[in-house]
């Protein structure tokens, strides 16, 4: 009997924490998908979510340390079992339209409201489980594995990460996911209170009885001793490491190696695996093993931009990232690992732990983009990381307690530091020559560049070329890129423009290459969310300044801009805010395409660019045009090195078929028909849906 009361204890504490992971889990990127809308779809909506949701990681971890360390078990539970309670009283959770940005306000500070108006609290009590629940579970089962625990609060994470993108957003709108959530969320509350319950009239942590061995007292001993200072910062720093190393590796893949949609999923993974690997048993993390795989990582790390994309093949490039990627937090977590204190300081381990994890968000998250003028944070989690492993294992490897190992280590180490802190310093002074100016914010990093001898001038976002522009005056008012006269936009504009003045609408601003095809009787109205793309494309290209037409510089997300104006009545819309072959959601569902028919004439024309290397974006298209009642059509062009000219797809939306039996439009093409594809709603989409 007492077996089985102890089996059920066991699955009730192993429930609580796996529900807590994976709820925290799956309540990021449902947030994220809930929210991208309202912040331009960009990649650092996610990063100040993450940013987010570390802090309130710590927060839940110093509550944790606090109530342990300070309350007695009664009032422990009592406490916490209130506020289960109060969570439950703000379910289902949705974020309120309070928070809708209506311009240019700070993204950062009003993201940061928003998540803790709607998921703060409950958030916050369930980032409390792992590491108060185990605190229990060592109060109630003196000398018990409580670190197993935490590898199984990785698995939950792990398991919650992967089955938000491939089984719950393709099968539940966002209101289901909300409430789906809401529920197991209940279930949670009713486990972590149980528990909380049957603890209430616990003991404190159990000390060694007075026959343990002499090994015992000595864990006694410094188990009642504070521990120091360098400690501590050194489970903060290894903390820290991989947790920069993630965000800022997951950028330098979005933006340089493959821009897939999604991607950010590899090295989050990777990085819990790391955890779950480490914390379940010891024997995983082997020295002799992956500190040698650790030179040749972060080598590679540094090196890999150095080689240029196009010289390695797409997936030996991702490949060789992510293996390295994987040895470092593997080291990191693993030198963590080995220096577990006694379950009397468990709680201030998993505080530090947090402090690292939200000190690297932050840096990442905050510093960077503000601070920073391009992305330099994964070469400073490179060197960083190696910085932080060589003290590791100065301070306490015992291979290096005698001879003359520990000079040469010192010597070989710092060699190595340096060799890997002269190649990113080489590599970002490569990247800055012929720029013309740079800046960076919170929706990227932009340059500008000049070619005198190619004759041109181009803006890149990341690896991403915005636009360009011939230097030749004679020649500065070609339209280039995507946007020449026989490609889809320039196609849709020039036939306009054979009945008379036009009014064009551009959602994303670019260098501003369509406002070559103004007239002086034309009107341009522009949608551009990013400040520092404007300045940009006023001050270093001429297309704004040169053209003829009358033009309207909109700050703002276009989405939100156009549903608060009046019927703009345009002869033209244009859609193409997209960053290379990152699709920004929000502008490509049936809500949007609705405002996009609401400011066109009767006879207007909506030209959507869909160019990707990765997306098959023609089900999206088809089926809001069937449902706004529209004649679609694919305008592909081959490009064309001499003219600046990229090969694009663009689909054409007309209100009247007829439009298409111009003669201009003859090369026009027909959709491919997707049978059973779900059309986007804001409540519903799924890019794994339309993956090539």
């Amino acid at each position: 009997m007492q077996k089985s009361t102890d089996l059920k204890a066991v699955f009730l504490y192993g429930l609580t924490i796996f529900l807590s992971a994976f709820l925290l889990f799956q309540v990021q990127p449902m947030m994220g998908k809930m929210i991208l809308p309202w912040f331009g779809g960009s990649a650092s909506v996610w990063t100040t979510c993450m940013l987010f949701f570390q802090a309130l990681l710590l927060l839940g971890y110093l509550y944790t340390h606090w109530v342990v360390s300070h309350l007695t078990p009664v009032r422990q539970s009592l406490l916490h079992m209130a506020l289960l309670a109060s969570c439950v009283l703000l379910l289902p959770i949705t974020p309120s339209e309070f928070w809708k940005p209506t311009g240019a306000e700070n993204p950062t500070l009003r993201i940061l409201g928003l998540l803790s108006a709607s998921i703060g609290l409950p958030y916050l009590v369930l980032s409390t489980t792992g590491p108060l629940v185990q605190a229990w579970f060592a109060r109630e089962r003196s000398g018990a594995v409580t670190y197993r625990l935490f590898a199984l609060s990785n698995f939950g994470s792990m398991l919650a990460l992967l089955a938000y993108p491939f089984v719950v957003e393709p099968l539940l709108p966002t209101r289901w996911q909300s409430l789906a959530w809401s529920g197991l969320f209940v279930l949670f509350v009713l486990a972590c209170g149980s528990l909380a319950w049957r603890g209430r009239h616990a003991k404190p942590f159990a000390l060694p009885t007075q026959d343990s061995s002499t090994h015992a007292k000595g864990r006694q001993d410094k188990a009642s001793s504070a521990l120091p200072f360098g400690q501590l910062l050194l489970w903060v720093a290894l903390a820290a490491c991989p947790s920069i190393l993630m965000v800022a590796d997951t950028s330098y893949l979005t933006q340089n190696i493959a821009p897939i949609p999604l991607l950010w999923i590899a090295p989050l993974s990777l990085y819990l695996l790391s955890f779950i690997l480490c914390f379940e048993r010891q024997g995983w993390y082997q020295r002799r093993i992956f500190l040698p795989l650790m030179v040749l990582s972060l080598g590679a790390l540094a090196y890999l931009p150095t080689l240029g994309l196009s010289d390695l093949p797409l997936l030996w490039a991702m490949g060789i990232n992510l293996t390295a990627f994987f040895v470092v937090c593997m080291v990191c977590h693993g030198e963590l690992a080995l220096q577990q204190p006694p379950t009397q300081q468990l709680t201030l381990y998993y505080l530090m732990l947090s402090v690292g994890g939200f000190l690297g968000g932050f840096f990442v998250g905050v510093i960077a983009p503000y601070a920073f003028d391009g992305h330099y944070e994964l070469s400073v989690a490179v060197v960083l990381s190696g910085l932080v492993v060589t003290l590791c294992l100065w301070r306490g490897w015992p291979v290096l307690s005698s001879g003359l190992r520990r000079p040469l280590f010192a010597v070989g180490t710092c060699a190595a530091l340096m060799v890997l802190t002269a190649v990113s310093v080489n590599d970002h002074m490569q990247e800055a020559d012929g720029v013309e100016m740079k800046g960076r914010n919170f929706y990227g990093s932009l340059r500008v560049f000049a070619f005198p001898v190619d004759g041109y001038r181009s803006m890149l976002h990341g690896q991403i070329v915005h636009g360009k522009q011939f230097l030749a005056p004679e020649r500065a008012m070609e339209p280039t890129t995507y946007y020449n006269a026989d490609a889809g936009a320039g196609l849709a504009i020039t036939t306009q423009m054979t009945l008379g003045p036009v009014r064009v609408g551009v959602i994303g601003l670019g260098v501003g290459t369509l406002a070559a095809y103004g007239r002086p009787e034309d009107t341009y109205r522009i949608y551009e969310i990013d400040p520092l793309v404007i300045g940009m494309a006023q001050k270093n290209f001429s297309f704004l300044s040169r053209t003829t037409a009358k033009t309207d510089l909109i700050l703002g997300d276009a989405r939100l801009q156009l549903e608060g104006e009046s019927a703009q009545q345009y002869d033209v819309l244009v859609v193409d805010a997209f960053s290379g072959d990152s699709v920004p959601v929000h502008l490509l569902t049936r809500e949007a395409f609705e405002q996009y028919a609401r400011h066109l004439k009767p006879h207007g024309v909506l030209a959507v660019h869909i160019t990707n290397r990765f997306l098959d974006l023609q089900p999206v298209i088809q089926t809001a045009a069937e449902k706004l009642g529209f004649t679609a059509r694919l305008i592909d062009h081959p490009g064309d090195n001499d003219r600046l000219v990229y090969a694009s797809r663009w689909a054409l939306m007309a209100k009247d078929p007829q439009w298409f039996e111009q003669n201009a439009l003859k090369t026009a093409k027909m959709l491919d028909p997707r049978p059973g594809f779900v059309p986007w709603t804001d409540d519903y989409s799924s890019l794994f849906a339309v993956v090539k």
